[in-house]
C-alpha cells in the first residue's frame, strides 16, 4: 500500500505582531481610561467636562483599540485544496491553480503570492519578525504549491514560432 505523499495542511498568525497589537491595545485603553477618570466634572472656564464626557473617553480608547487589534488579525489556511487569506480588512480564497509561486525575498516584511494573472497577494499572516515559524510556513506552502503543479501537469504547446 503505497503512503500519502500529500504535504499536511498549513496554518500560520503573525505571533509577534499579534503580541504588539494586543499590548498596543491595552495600553490605548488603559491611557484613555485614566485620561477620562482625571477629566472630573469640572469647568475649565472654557470648557465643560461632564460624566458623559469621561464615557466618551473611555468609549474611544475601546474602539481605539479595536482597531489597532485589526492589524494583528491576519491568518493564513492551506490544504490540497487551495488558500484561505485574511489580511487586515480583506479575506481572500485562492485555488492553487491561480498560484505561480510563493515568494518570500530576504529583505520582505511578508510573504506573497505570484499569481498567474502576475498580481501579487500580501500575506501578511507570515512575516519575517516571526523568523524560524514564518519559515516553516512558507515551506508548508510551497511544499502545497508543487504538490498542486505535479498532480495537475498543464500541457504546453510546442510551437516554432510563439503566439502574439
Amino acid at each position: 500500500m503505497p503512503a500519502d505523499t500529500t504535504p499536511r495542511p498549513v496554518s500560520a498568525v503573525p505571533r509577534r505582531l499579534r503580541l504588539i497589537t494586543a499590548l498596543a491595545a491595552a495600553g490605548l485603553v488603559v491611557a484613555m481610561t485614566v485620561v477620562a477618570v482625571l477629566l472630573k466634572s469640572s469647568t475649565t472656564g472654557v470648557v465643560s467636562f461632564h460624566t458623559a464626557d469621561q464615557v466618551a473617553m473611555v468609549g474611544l480608547g475601546l474602539a481605539m483599540g479595536a482597531g489597532v487589534l485589526l492589524i494583528g488579525r491576519s491568518r493564513v489556511d492551506a490544504d490540497a485544496d487551495g488558500l484561505r487569506v485574511r489580511n487586515v480588512v480583506i479575506n481572500h480564497e485562492v485555488p492553487w491553480s491561480a498560484v505561480k509561486a510563493v515568494r518570500f525575498n530576504e529583505h520582505s516584511p511578508w510573504a506573497t503570492l505570484l499569481l498567474t494573472n502576475d498580481d501579487e497577494l500580501a500575506v501578511s499572516a507570515v512575516q519575517a519578525a516571526d523568523g524560524e515559524r514564518a519559515l516553516v510556513a512558507v515551506r508548508g506552502l510551497r511544499a502545497l504549491l508543487a504538490d498542486h503543479q505535479a498532480r495537475h501537469v498543464v500541457p504546453r504547446e510546442d510551437l516554432l514560432y510563439p503566439r502574439e
